[in-house]
């Protein structure tokens, strides 16, 4: 953790000022009398741009390297922000926040490879879990500054581009060794479905549920009667809560069969989200229930690409955690504009009363996945014995992508030679059968 700092600080910065740029749209939109149905899209464009954002990052880092691309795209999201203070034109709002959200992916890209390629592969849990506290925690302190202006006016738009500026010097003035440029990698997340078909699907449910919260809960504080400060209060509640569940829900999981957990998460949400519809809305019992509520939502993600991983091979490690973030974008960015369409006709608690319906849904799903999974389970005399470590096959060096090629087909040649001379000395210990 201590070998990072730059990119920690970096990510810190970053977070907590696109964090605050969400929060702060909807709120601005909400003060102004806009459409909910506008705020949904709003938040569908910047998930859409995280969609599309990974072949342009993928050629960003390949043609100039991570910490060009980092300083090109933080950049042109810091000129997006500032251009939110210059019109109110809506349309232009879109095509700002698809953009925002192309680079934010990138800006992903860049400090999630730099991450995975340079921490040691016994640290690298300890490193990436203080990479996502660092996140929640900028998320957290993005809301709570939001407290502080309650009038909405420029100032946080001002703090947001301070903050992203301030994030490009850490990684820029870094005297880490940089990485190597990314490869390009092609993912057919058809392919996936197959193979890990629970965690896809409640990663989508789960795009829905979050997408929908981080783009409209302000909303819905906010037309139930909550002042600046309290909303900030509210979604830093929500966010905290997601942040201190990680741990014990990564232990549970180690316990218990992470299919039962999603489907428990799933009731738990949608009995919170039914009371946070029915019960008139009270300060203190709306932040015990939007605690709640961030415990099971927030952990989804996680119990999903812990069972995805469990289930395929180490080859399949980047195809699968690929095809994971592009099913939680589609449904943060098909979600968020359908929900808002639902607030937009049936009032603000249509929010809770659709994530409550989705959770039904989700539970059925993958029950139902689950009991067909377990009915095509092959019987035990059906499973062949054999490793599974590609890492102690001379294979792993010519599928190495850092080893030259050269350097792996001579270690093959190696490999082959010694094998011949194995079956050498066997043919000559072996006696030969005497003649009938």
């Amino acid at each position: 953790m201590k070998s990072f700092p730059s990119l920690y600080f970096t990510n810190l910065f970053l977070v907590g000022g696109t964090g605050l740029l969400t929060t702060y749209l909807a709120l601005y939109l909400g003060q102004h009398e806009v459409s909910t149905f506008w705020i949904g899209l709003l938040t569908s464009c910047y998930y859409l741009g995280l969609l599309m954002g990974s072949k342009l990052g993928y050629h960003l880092i390949k043609s100039v390297g991570h910490i060009r691309t980092f300083g090109a795209t933080t950049a042109v999201v810091t000129a997006c922000v500032a251009t939110h203070g210059i019109s109110d034109n809506l349309y232009l709002w879109l095509v700002l926040r698809l953009i925002v959200g192309l680079g934010m992916m990138c800006n992903y890209m860049v400090l999630e490879s730099w991450l995975n390629e340079q921490a040691a592969p016994e640290q690298r849990g300890r490193v990436f879990s203080f990479y996502m506290l660092t996140s929640y925690l900028g998320m957290v302190t993005g809301q709570l500054t939001l407290s502080h202006f309650p009038e909405l006016g420029y100032a946080p738009l001002f703090l947001i581009c301070i903050a992203l500026s301030i994030g490009i010097v850490p990684i820029s003035i870094t005297r880490r060794i940089h990485p190597k440029p990314l490869k390009p990698i092609q993912v057919s997340i058809l392919s996936y479905v197959k193979k890990v078909p629970q965690s896809l699907t409640a990663v989508l449910f789960a795009g829905i549920i979050n997408g929908s919260f981080y783009g409209l809960a302000p909303t819905f504080a906010s037309l139930s009667g909550f002042d600046a400060e309290q909303i900030a209060l509210y979604m830093s509640a929500t966010i905290f809560a997601g942040l201190l569940a990680q741990w014990p829900m990564g232990v549970i999981s180690d316990k218990v069969r992470r299919s039962i957990l999603l489907r428990t998460n799933a009731i738990a949400i949608g009995i919170i989200s039914l009371f946070l519809f029915i019960f008139p809305i009270s300060q203190p019992l709306s932040f015990v229930l939007t605690f709640l509520f961030g415990i099971f939502a927030f952990t989804l993600y996680p119990l999903s690409s812990a069972l995805a991983n469990s289930r395929v091979e180490d080859g399949d490690r980047v195809g699968v955690s690929s095809a994971l973030l592009v099913a939680f974008g589609a449904g943060a960015s098909l979600g968020s504009a359908v929900i808002a369409q639902f607030m937009e006709i049936f009032g603000h608690q249509a929010l809770y009363a659709s994530i409550s319906v989705l959770t039904i849904f989700m539970f059925l799903i993958l029950t139902r996945i689950n009991a067909k999974q377990k009915a095509e389970q092959p019987e035990p005399s059906d499973y062949i014995a054999g490793t599974s470590d590609i890492t102690s096959s001379p294979l792993a060096a010519a599928l190495d992508p850092r080893i030259e090629e050269q350097t792996a087909q001579e270690q093959l040649l190696v490999v082959e030679d010694e094998y011949d001379e194995e079956a050498d000395i066997i043919k000559e210990e072996k006696p030969e059968k005497e003649p009938v």
